[in-house]
């Protein structure tokens, strides 16, 4: 194979996989996102029936995040599949912010990952 080729062969690869680098590193900023808007908020999160203030949320997601990584693709799947339930149990978390009603964590979860997605939107447009 002449070098002109094997330049020719290594951006092809380049370009096959720049997507999938790009929606990891969107991924990871909206991971991020989500477990830095619970550790700094006032909301009460529930796991298996036990009341924990919002920086252990965030801790137990990030901890979950590192162990469990082989468990997720996506944003969506990291709700569904670790911020959702937990897999030692399989309860679903729930999230009490202030005065608002309890909701699921997937609920809340989803919810404030359409609102980063749209904000994004906005600001690129």
């Amino acid at each position: 194979m002449s070098l002109s080729n094997k330049i020719i062969a290594a951006l092809a690869a380049c370009m096959i996989l720049m997507p999938g680098i790009a929606l990891s590193a969107t991924m990871d900023e909206e991971i991020d996102f989500l477990l830095e808007t619970v550790g700094n908020s006032d909301c009460v999160f529930t796991r298996n029936g036990k009341d924990h203030d919002a920086e252990d949320a965030r801790d137990h997601l990030q901890m979950k995040r590192k162990r469990g990584a082989r468990y997720f693709d996506n944003s969506e799947e990291f709700i569904a599949n670790l911020a959702s339930k937990s897999s030692w149990s399989g309860k679903p978390y729930f999230i009490q912010c202030g005065a608002d009603p309890r909701v699921t964590a997937k609920a809340w979860f989803t919810a404030l990952l359409e609102q980063y997605r749209n904000e994004n939107r906005e600001q690129a447009s």
